[in-house]
């Protein structure tokens, strides 16, 4: 039965950043908005170290302020090593060749809630515990849901439901890639007493690489800091652990993990999520915008989740606006939102695929390059990718490249020897 409540402007499938963000962006620009989110706040996602990007974006949405009331940490920079090197290479973000924003590293549970609560200030409806079952209808001006609460109304349908891919699934448009880099597994906790850098590096995230995989090492407030081994998907089967005992395995097993670890309190079993990156093309379509992990998931080593969610997010509810006040088509929205994420999307998928080759690790951990090309690929971390990056980074991203692929066959920078856990002594 059709709920009798009055069709809303934009129906927003999941209250987390990206969904907040595109109702908050919504409901200020004058438009009904309902967010529907299955679970209720606060509610725990493993901590999350946001970009510098990010944070201009924060101060660009008006919640400066707001963040005050989060618990976090600083972020300045960020440090890079191999498994077996005890003091890593650390990338200060004023170094990039442009200007970023402070940032932060957060406690994703109140981090979200502020978002959240945020929305509803500025006129946002939000509904917890409401599951959206099925989508009825998915047309311009025209979206209806199933929910527990019965089927519900609108004009346009943004989902931003994380890995449940609500439409993606609904439409059978989610692809997940191939390749097995892009197959990996998820093991994290939280642990308090991790050892960290001193002075201003002290929210400097950790990220220490190995052939089976690469951890993370995220501070996340004044006590707690997130550790997480992302795995090829085939290692625990490989090695006989359980799925819940291969963080306290790997850890023991690294070096530069291990050290920080030394005196760590925290639970002896860890979470798991699977890591498998996919898209959901096309990303925006008659009567939908599919927003952050709704539309593609990338594997989370450069930490874009949150902020590339929270982009799209905004110019989606732009799209909406724009389209609902006669200032833009539905065809000319669409083709600028699919444009937009996938000039993020795609620099960060190529940086992945190298990532995972030891001479892209060689040449990065080196830190230093002729015609700054290493300060044009930190800036590039940095979140500098929308709607495309600009000329300055993109010839300098080409050029390394190249230097990417020439140093296979002759060395440009000194060689750094490769991690494993699994080999003897953690050393091949």
């Amino acid at each position: 039965m059709i709920s009798s409540t009055p069709i809303f402007d934009a129906i927003v499938i999941g209250a987390g950043p990206g969904g907040a963000t595109a109702g908050m962006v919504c409901a200020q620009a004058g438009l009904r908005v309902l967010i529907l989110e299955k679970s209720s706040f606060p509610r725990f996602r493993i901590g999350e170290s946001l970009l510098p990007r990010n944070g201009s974006l924060i101060e660009e949405l008006g919640l400066g302020d707001a963040m005050k009331s989060v618990p976090c940490v600083s972020k300045l920079g960020i440090e890079f090593s191999m498994g077996h090197e005890m003091e890593g290479t650390c990338f200060p973000f004023d170094l990039g060749l442009l200007p970023g924003a402070p940032t932060y590293n957060v406690e994703r549970a109140g981090f979200d809630a502020m978002l959240i609560e945020q929305a509803k200030a500025r006129g946002a409806e939000v509904r917890e515990r409401t599951s959206v079952k099925s989508i009825q209808t998915l047309a311009d001006n025209d979206v209806a849901v199933e929910t527990d609460d019965g089927v519900i109304r609108g004009r346009y349908l943004l989902d931003a439901s994380g890995q449940a891919t609500v439409v993606a699934r609904h439409l059978r448009i989610r692809k997940t890639y191939a390749d097995a880099i892009f197959q990996k597994v998820a093991y994290f906790e939280h642990f308090e007493n991790v050892k960290r850098r001193p002075g201003t590096e002290e929210g400097y995230p950790l990220i220490v690489m190995c052939e089976e995989g690469w951890f993370w090492a995220i501070p996340i407030n004044q006590k707690q800091t997130s550790i997480g081994f992302v795995a090829n998907s085939g290692l625990a089967r490989q090695i006989g652990i359980s799925a819940d005992r291969m963080l306290e395995w790997s850890i023991k097993r690294c070096p530069a993990i291990a050290d920080r670890m030394n005196n760590a309190t925290g639970p002896s079993t860890n979470q798991v999520i699977a890591d498998f990156s996919y898209a959901c093309r096309p990303y925006a379509g008659p009567g939908y915008f599919l927003i952050g992990d709704a539309a593609a998931f990338l594997d989370p080593i450069f930490s874009t989740g949150v902020c590339l969610s929270m982009l799209a997010a905004r110019e989606a509810a732009r799209a909406v606006v724009g389209i609902l006040k006669g200032k833009s088509s539905h065809a000319s929205a669409r083709k600028r939102y699919i444009r937009f994420v996938d000039g993020g999307t795609r620099v960060y998928f190529k940086l992945i695929r190298q990532y995972y080759q030891h001479s892209f690790r060689e040449l990065f951990l080196n830190g230093r390059g002729p015609m700054q090309v290493h300060r044009a690929v930190l800036s590039i971390l940095a979140g500098h990718v929308f709607p495309k990056p600009p000329f300055a980074l993109r010839w300098r991203l080409r050029l390394f490249d190249f230097f990417v692929w020439f140093n296979q066959y002759r060395a440009i920078v000194p060689p750094r020897q490769h991690f494993s856990l699994l080999a003897d002594g953690g050393q091949t």
